[in-house]
């Protein structure tokens, strides 16, 4: 589903004094669909995902609200990095790190120690930490990530490829064996459920939609059981801080999940394109960036400077930026959106001329901060202020 809140024009005003390419943070939007995720969380506390955000003003800001706490990073690095600037004291690393150097600086810290939990889910991410520390390291905190893909059939995988533990024996056994260790505490677990929160179930056909439906109907059920008796069976093993589960698209039936104590978010803050397939929610687009026209090769067709800021997964269509402004607007099927130009067609492009202004939105939400620098940060007709995404912040953490 296409949103649209606000005209061009709205943009071109505040932005006068720019000179595309360059992003934009419409502040009204991203406090709106902030609002928006605490209300779906229903009372159950929003950990920040920051891979989603990639930008210490807005992320600072989001852990300002009610409802909000604590990060989610996708490195060790970044994590240190934001403990210190002062960003967060209560940051998960989403992802097992094999970072030596962010080890080390981990262990060297004991503000960092205290405040960041590392992402494990075998013995060998314990083996990894002992040999880039010694084995007389000081006490690490860990996380267990629990598999929370779907498998209805024997062989069948719906969900992302993530963790090896998948049943509560086997969480249980490997909680068994990190309380063992020395030098590691387990204080959380993990289970992110990809296959609801990750997967648009308006964005097919009627059929494929309903399909869609059903199975993330049948996986919620599913996870709802498995993912309580492999948090009862940790429980028993280790005195657990957390359990964190969830997404953007998956806020509702993972936080009516009991055995879950937060809930992990943070593409709803942005409202990227590719959450527009959602029944769920609809979160406004906050993260916008600008084109200039620069040829005009038909009456039809308008060429943009620059453009090709292409998403992760796979490689197909979903994953190119998409014209939200002027309204009309659509890319060619045979050029895309290109490194260096960038050319549109459609009703709206009659009308450009060289130097006007073309709005696209992003597939995914925090990538659009890994090409540019900066965020300007829009409210109503004026740049309020003009912060650095982590690029711009010199961190490059992918």
């Amino acid at each position: 589903m296409r949103v649209t809140s606000v005209t061009a024009s709205a943009f071109d005003l505040a932005t006068k004094a720019l000179d595309p390419p360059f992003a934009i943070v419409d502040l009204d939007a991203f406090d709106a669909n902030a609002a928006d995720l605490a209300r779906r969380a229903d009372g159950k506390p929003i950990r920040v995902v920051s891979k989603s955000v990639r930008c210490r003003y807005l992320l600072e800001r989001v852990l300002a609200k009610p409802g909000f706490t604590g990060l989610m990073s996708y490195s060790l690095a970044e994590a240190v990095w934001h403990v210190e600037r002062g960003t967060s004291d209560d940051i998960v690393v989403a992802y097992p790190t094999a970072d030596h150097g962010a080890l080390r600086a981990l262990a060297a810290d004991e503000g960092a120690r205290a405040a960041i939990t590392i992402m494990v889910d075998s013995t060998e991410h314990l083996d990894l930490v002992d040999a880039a520390l010694g084995h007389d390291h000081p006490e690490i905190r860990v996380c267990l990530e629990l598999d929370a893909s779907f498998r209805p059939l024997r062989g069948v995988h719906i969900g992302t490829r993530r963790s090896p533990v998948f049943t509560a024996r086997q969480a249980a056994e490997l909680a068994k064996k990190i309380v063992a260790r020395k030098g590691f505490r387990l204080v959380g677990i993990m289970a992110y459920e990809g296959q609801i929160a990750g997967l648009p179930d308006i964005a097919g056909s009627a059929p494929k939609n309903a399909i869609v439906g059903m199975l993330q109907r049948r996986s919620a059920a599913e996870l709802v059981e498995r993912r309580g008796a492999a948090v009862a069976a940790v429980r028993a093993v280790a005195d657990l801080e957390f359990v964190n589960g969830g997404g953007s698209g998956s806020v509702e039936s993972t936080g009516a999940d009991a055995s879950v104590t937060e809930i992990a978010a943070g593409s709803g803050l942005i409202g990227p394109t590719l959450f527009d397939g959602y029944s769920r929610f609809h979160p406004k687009p906050a993260a916008l960036f600008a084109l200039s026209v620069v040829r005009r090769p038909t009456r039809k067709i308008a060429t943009l400077f620059a453009g090709g800021y292409v998403a992760s997964g796979p490689a197909e269509s979903s994953r190119l930026p998409s014209p939200y402004l002027p309204e009309g607007l659509s890319l060619l099927g045979l050029e895309g959106a290109g490194e260096v130009q960038t050319p549109v067609t459609g009703k709206a492009a009659r009308s450009l001329r060289i130097g006007d202004r073309v709005w696209f939105r992003h597939a995914k939400a925090g990538e659009l901060a890994e090409r540019f620098t900066e965020y300007h940060i829009v409210v109503g007709s004026t740049v309020e202020r003009t912060v650095p995404t982590f690029r711009g912040d010199g961190k490059s953490f992918g």
